[in-house]
């Protein structure tokens, strides 16, 4: 499995020579308008920083050979800017990967704001590490898997939280997402909080800017 950071939430997938795009939102690099030979796009929930609603259409014009799985919030986004897209029904595959949707409410923001729909993935594929992408929240059980993407920071989100999420799944792996709000001293903080507070047995790998990072079943 590779896995290239895309900027905040958005990674890009190499999995069982299948090409995944998780969370296209507006603060992806501009990289992101570059991708191409997609499988498929899976959208965790349709707030713009994970669903760029102006950037995706081209986007899927250029990879028109490409799925895209969301959660049931996401579907009418994408089906008002005239784009096929397929709500989450179970698990399904793609290729030889193995989608697994696993949560259904996005956390909590505020009480005076409504929450939403929001559905992470897990995939697997034969003689590859699994993932699991779990959108904004922190409450579903993929199960045990190799690479946890894990939110650094989010308005939703406590720092305790963030730590407690890595210790509960405990990943051999773990790569931080979610991390567009934080200038540079920030996130500083936030990955030392993850790696001393966190799991002692998840090693932390800070793909921001690494580009295609390779991950192996075993390792």
């Amino acid at each position: 499995m590779r896995i290239t950071h895309l900027g905040h939430a958005c990674l890009l997938l190499e999995v069982a020579d299948t090409r995944l795009l998780l969370d296209p939102g507006t603060f992806a690099d501009d990289a992101l308008a570059d991708v191409r030979d997609l499988d498929a796009v899976l959208v965790t929930h349709q707030h713009p920083d994970h669903l760029d609603p102006e950037r995706v259409p081209a986007l899927l014009a250029a990879n028109p050979g490409a799925r895209v799985l969301c959660d049931p919030g996401s579907l009418g986004v994408l089906r008002d800017l005239g784009l096929d897209a397929q709500a989450h029904d179970g698990t399904t595959t793609v290729g030889p990967v193995t989608v697994t949707p696993v949560g259904e409410v996005h956390a909590l923001i505020h009480e005076d704001i409504p929450r939403i729909p929001n559905v992470g993935v897990r995939l697997d594929a034969e003689g590859e590490p699994s993932l699991f992408h779990p959108g904004d929240a922190l409450d579903a059980d993929p199960g045990p898997v190799d690479v946890l993407a894990f939110p650094l920071q989010a308005p939703w989100q406590r720092s305790r939280e963030m730590t407690a999420f890595l210790r509960r799944h405990a990943a051999p792996h773990a790569v931080p997402v979610h991390d567009g709000l934080l200038q540079p001293r920030g996130r500083a903080l936030y990955l030392d909080q993850a790696g001393r507070l966190g799991s002692p047995d998840t090693r932390i790998h800070d793909l921001a800017g690494a580009g295609p990072t390779t991950f192996r079943a075993g390792e």
